[in-house]
């Protein structure tokens, strides 16, 4: 059970980010944030390559990199903006639509067709959804909806969940053609690279905040990185549906975390959203 326990870390660590990344992006410009969270990640990934080595690269692997890298750094932005602009407890449980996302995306990338449990799935996130805002039904049945994605940062969240249901297979794709360690060193430095002259540009009058807040966009970094150890260790002992489906139990937390830290209302029903999609992420994980 092991792999089970390395799977909630990597729940907890994203949870975490959220509310670290959430509390800097009051003071912190969020590209300066963007760059820390892949760059500051490579001090835990590099020394990884030591361990595992470099393995023997396929044909597609080249390919799979500059997908994935050009898209994570739209994603990576989207995340932080969504976080700046909405709630924990209504953005973070967005990422639970990323499997949703997959039934459409994986079937036209790499063949792969959902089942009857894919279906159900679907209909406890919809559901889950629903639940979110489900105060807002006074103002009729599409009330909570309505009121979900009058948020910017939902639809943001929405962005970076539809988005990695592609770098999800391309992610996929990338291991294939190396392997469970080099791929995300590899993925975080392209990443790293393309962010750095971004944040050059949209952060240039904010470059002092890299040394004077140090301490608030090192931990973000840290946590990304502890993430991608942990979620990887569990890759290696376990299948990655048994893993992801853990990991997309940090809406559950971030909601929580959204809560306790600012003091963000609604818990009974973000709560009871979070646990309905929760159920949808497993279903079509084990579909």
């Amino acid at each position: 059970m092991i792999w089970f326990l390395f799977s909630i870390v990597t729940a907890l660590a994203v949870a975490a980010q959220d509310v670290v990344s959430k509390r800097g992006l009051r003071h912190t410009n969020e590209y300066l944030i963007a760059w820390a969270s892949r760059f500051f990640a490579l001090i835990l990934l590099l020394p990884l390559l030591l361990i595992d080595g470099i393995p023997q690269i396929g044909d597609q692997f080249v390919l799979a990199l500059v997908v994935s890298g050009i898209l994570n750094v739209i994603v990576t932005i989207l995340y932080l903006k969504a976080i700046k602009h909405s709630p924990l407890s209504l953005a973070s449980p967005m990422l639970t639509m990323t499997p949703l996302f997959l039934l459409i995306t994986s079937p036209l990338i790499i063949g792969e067709l959902p089942g009857w449990l894919g279906i159900g799935g679907i209909v406890f996130i919809v559901v889950g959804s629903y639940f979110l805002n489900i105060k807002k039904i006074q103002s009729g049945f599409l009330g909570p909806f309505k009121a979900l994605f009058k948020e910017k940062g939902v639809r943001y969240m929405l962005g970076v969940a539809a988005i990695w249901s592609i770098t999800a297979n391309f992610d996929k794709i990338g291991i294939q053609n190396s392997s469970v360690i080099f791929w995300p060193v590899a993925a975080y430095l392209v990443v790293a690279a393309i962010l750095t002259p971004i944040m050059l540009v949209k952060a240039r009058k904010d470059l002092y905040q890299i040394k004077e807040r140090i301490g608030t966009i090192l931990p973000i970094g840290l946590l990304w990185g502890v993430m991608i150890i942990f979620q990887m260790a569990a890759v290696n002992l376990t299948l990655v549906v048994y893993v992801i489906s853990i990991k997309r139990t940090s809406a559950i937390f971030s909601v929580l975390g959204g809560i306790l830290f600012f003091r963000e209302k609604g818990l009974k029903e973000r709560l009871l959203g979070a646990m309905f999609m929760m159920i949808g992420v497993i279903l079509i994980a084990f579909d």
